[in-house]
């Protein structure tokens, strides 16, 4: 997109966003060896965390506040990061290089790194302010989660994605009535198709969660005082109870700072493989990120973990004139009862022609290859535990151009590092 400037006119570096991708941007600069001014500034007064356990191990009282932090407190100080809690951005002053806070103060900047992370999304119906119904970003959402499931009370969730899913395995585990109210036929269907989502939706529902699937919400039923939530209303009239609602609908792109200043936006904030936002001088990592991916050859933004982490080490090498290209392909994980999974590479709704199944789908213990073309763009492995290099590698592998056989990826007996010529070769 632009050139590069030298390292050694690098002297001001602001990153804007307090999570996971703004304290390793910050991390892998001081790492790399950039010793000037750097500034973090965080909307939240929290010490930048890692967002997964919120809906996991957090909300189930496994990690505490100091486990999830990304960097400890100290470690700022140590490496003379200006940290900035509660601290609000306004506006981007791209041509005088400048960030305007909501104090007023103008900061100047030689580079900028935008990881504003996402916003969940909210419902347009009748009594979606009402007490008790939640969404799921910061730890103090998951903290008011953990106190409201209790054993015997209604927690209902809007929306069978990840964060419904996982907030609905932390119900049943503390002895909660769950109810999940999923509108397509089946839970994480525009991600797993209905193969795999099939999976899931048994796995809960023979936990106990009421799973109803094909229904829409038409209205949140307030209780006698109409301050707080009492259920959730169908469109075809039943009402749900709850004492709790957690609306599970996705995520948007915390884009209108980078939108406003005149950046290139579109489903996130565009970057190159570098990182690089349509202006040389700022970049943008995470959640935001909609990155020319040079493996996949397509624009790619995932709200993943996995993304938030490693791209800043790119970022970084590139705000100081690096030119390292982000290439990992997309990973996320979850934890759900006694399921563990991991998935590698990235599949768009509906763009596979062929599922390969590895293993018993029916015993959980499996791995699936998602194929389109005879190439396989995507793997996952359930309960299955150190493959994920070799998912990769055939992952890789068959971008490229190689052959798979799914015969022998669906054979058991044909180790995965058959499939591949000279794994060891291939960029992981």
């Amino acid at each position: 997109m632009s050139q590069q400037s030298s390292p050694n006119q690098v002297r001001d570096v602001v990153v804007v966003g307090g999570g996971l991708a703004g304290a390793k941007t910050v991390e892998a600069l001081r790492k790399q060896g950039y010793d000037g001014s750097l500034v973090l500034l965080a909307a939240e007064d929290e010490v930048p965390y890692d967002r997964p356990p919120l809906s996991k191990e957090y909300l189930q009282g496994k990690k505490d506040q100091d486990e999830i932090r990304v960097l400890s407190r100290d470690w700022y100080s140590e490496q003379a990061v200006d940290l900035r809690l509660a601290t609000t951005v306004t506006a981007l002053d791209l041509d005088s290089h400048r960030v305007v806070l909501s104090s007023g103060e103008h900061l100047p900047f030689d580079r900028l790194l935008l990881a504003t992370g996402s916003e969940p999304r909210r419902l347009p119906l009748p009594g979606a302010d009402l007490e008790g119904v939640l969404t799921l970003r910061t730890r103090s959402d998951s903290d008011q989660l953990r106190e409201a499931l209790q054993p015997g009370r209604h927690y209902v969730v809007i929306g069978g994605g990840w964060i419904g899913l996982e907030t609905a395995a932390a119900g049943r585990l503390a002895g909660a009535d769950v109810t999940v109210l999923e509108r397509e036929d089946l839970p994480l269907l525009a991600v797993l198709g209905p193969e795999l989502a099939r999976v899931f939706a048994d796995l809960h529902r023979e936990q106990g969660v009421d799973l109803r699937t094909g229904v829409e919400v038409s209205e949140i039923v307030g209780d006698g005082s109409g301050r707080r939530v009492a259920g959730v209303r169908l469109s075809d009239g039943t009402v749900v109870p709850a004492d709790t609602v957690v609306v599970g609908v996705g995520a948007a792109p915390r884009v209108d700072l980078a939108r406003d200043a005149g950046l290139d936006v579109d489903n996130g904030v565009l970057v190159d493989a570098q990182l690089r936002t349509s202006h040389p001088h700022v970049f943008a990592a995470g959640d935001i990120a909609n990155a020319d991916h040079p493996i996949l050859g397509r624009l790619v933004r995932v709200e993943h973990w996995a993304n938030a982490l490693n791209q800043p080490k790119v970022a970084a090498a590139a705000i100081l004139g690096g030119d390292e290209q982000y290439d990992r392909l997309p990973y996320f994980y979850t934890d759900q009862y006694d399921l563990g999974m991991e998935y590698t590479g990235y599949v768009a709704p509906g763009g596979y022609d062929r599922v390969v199944i590895r293993g018993d789908a029916g015993s959980r213990e499996f791995m699936a290859f998602w194929m389109y073309g005879g190439a396989v763009l995507a793997g996952m492995n359930v309960n299955v535990w150190d493959v994920v290099d070799d998912i990769k590698a055939v992952v890789h592998h068959s971008l490229a151009g190689g052959s798979v056989d799914p015969d022998r990826l669906a054979d058991t007996d044909t180790p995965l590092t058959d499939l591949v010529p000279s794994p060891g070769s291939l960029n992981s």
